[in-house]
């Protein structure tokens, strides 16, 4: 297939798009990705954060099409696999709703559903999957391809996992975007060191380094980005006012013609519109004005700690410092936020182990445990931390509170 365009980007310098990417790439429901921010709240402390979920989605097209390339030239795919690996890469995110992962915490809670399951019901029954079937394309496979099957561990690999072109882009773009310094990686090398062994993706021993450096940038990226106490306030509050107003405006509806109309700016117009007849729906809209004019709650306690909570531990804690501190349990927030260490797996598994592939005079192959390689082992496990907030004329009270309650 010819190329059609190339698209000028500031992390891949150009990708190149062919005839029926560009036919989804046009089509208004992966255009509504433009209106996503790939990191939702980011932005108010990152004031350059202003990046989308869909050139975030060009990039790992871009990148999966490298990786694809690679695995060609060494006789492990052959070039028909690749464009369903580019179009799978492309599409990977299309399911995400207003604020990404935000409102993916509100459908889990009220739907028990995921960003995931949303992007296959998008392409099997949208205008994208039409444009798939008309081009020759089965939609029904690339669906499995990035959304993962077990029946095709690599090359869901190549899309997402702890080797993927979706950590390879997000890292570089949230990097450069935000201005962090922590996500300089060498995504080239690890591309052209990808190998498979028993149907996994593997690596060439000579990239090992690269491999840790990109898992020690994420690890530093959560830290210093994506969990920032500033970052999370603002998502605390936007969370919030989707909740509180969900059961008016019916967020979580799953109707596929509502969802995809639902944009960053459409959710908060649509709640700076609603009549507050109830405490909920004034609450609800005095948090997205918040939100919006940048008046974040203050974080008065942060603490790491080994524990997981449930939503009841969470309740119990807000209650204890609401009782001691004497403010209200609707002025008070725990924010647990926690993920794990290392990248998930295609199945949404804890990656435990990566195989090594070293070229010689004699291939020799090995799986090694994550356990075994000390820069990889020091960060393994989970990142949890607790946080409370608080409106600032609060902020002493509960901070007391919070410590008495929680330790230092």
């Amino acid at each position: 297939m010819k190329p059609f365009l190339d698209i000028v980007d500031p992390i891949h310098n150009f990708i190149r798009v062919y005839e029926t990417e560009l036919k989804i790439i046009d089509s208004p429901i992966f255009q509504r990705l433009r209106r996503i921010r790939q990191l939702s709240g980011a932005h108010l402390t990152y004031p350059s954060a202003q990046h989308s979920r869909f050139e975030h989605s060009l990039g790992v097209m871009h990148i999966a099409g490298q990786a694809a390339n690679a695995l060609k030239e060494k006789g492990l795919l052959n070039p028909d696999q690749i464009q369903n690996i580019r179009l799978a890469a492309l599409l990977h995110d299309v399911g995400h709703g207003p604020f990404s992962h935000l409102f993916e915490e509100v459908l889990q809670e009220k739907r028990k559903i995921s960003h995931e399951e949303m992007g296959k019901k998008i392409i099997l029954k949208s205008e994208i999957g039409d444009i798939l079937s008309k081009s020759g394309f089965d939609k029904k496979f690339i669906t499995k391809l990035a959304f993962g099957d077990t029946k095709y561990k690599f090359v869901n690999e190549i899309i997402s996992g702890s080797l993927s072109a979706d950590m390879m882009d997000y890292l570089q773009r949230d990097g450069y975007f935000t201005g962090a310094e922590h996500a300089k990686i060498d995504h080239q090398r690890i591309i052209q060191s990808l190998d498979v062994y028993k149907g996994r993706l593997a690596l060439d021993r000579s990239a090992l380094y690269s491999f840790e450096s990109m898992v020690l940038s994420r690890y530093q990226m959560f830290k210093a980005v994506y969990f920032h106490k500033t970052v999370r306030s603002a998502e605390v509050m936007m969370l919030e006012s989707i909740r509180l107003a969900d059961n008016q405006l019916n967020f979580t509806s799953l109707n596929l013609d509502e969802y995809v109309k639902m944009t960053d700016e459409f959710v908060v117009a649509q709640i700076l519109s609603l009549s507050t007849y109830t405490d909920e729906l004034k609450r609800a809209k005095q948090f997205a004005e918040d939100y919006q004019n940048r008046r974040l709650l203050k974080c008065v306690h942060e603490q790491l700690t080994n524990r997981k909570f449930t939503k009841t531990h969470e309740n119990k804690i807000k209650q204890d410092i609401a009782k001691r501190s004497k403010v209200s349990t609707n002025e008070i927030f725990v924010d647990t936020t926690t993920t794990s260490s290392l990248p998930l797996t295609p199945s949404k598994e804890k990656s435990k182990s990566i195989i090594l592939v070293t070229e010689g005079t004699t291939k020799s192959i090995k799986e090694i445990p994550f356990s075994k390689i000390p820069v990889v082992s020091s960060i393994a496990g989970s990142m949890n931390i607790i946080r409370i907030y608080t409106p600032a004329r609060y902020r002493k009270k509960v901070e007391i509170a919070a410590k008495l309650i929680l330790g230092d």
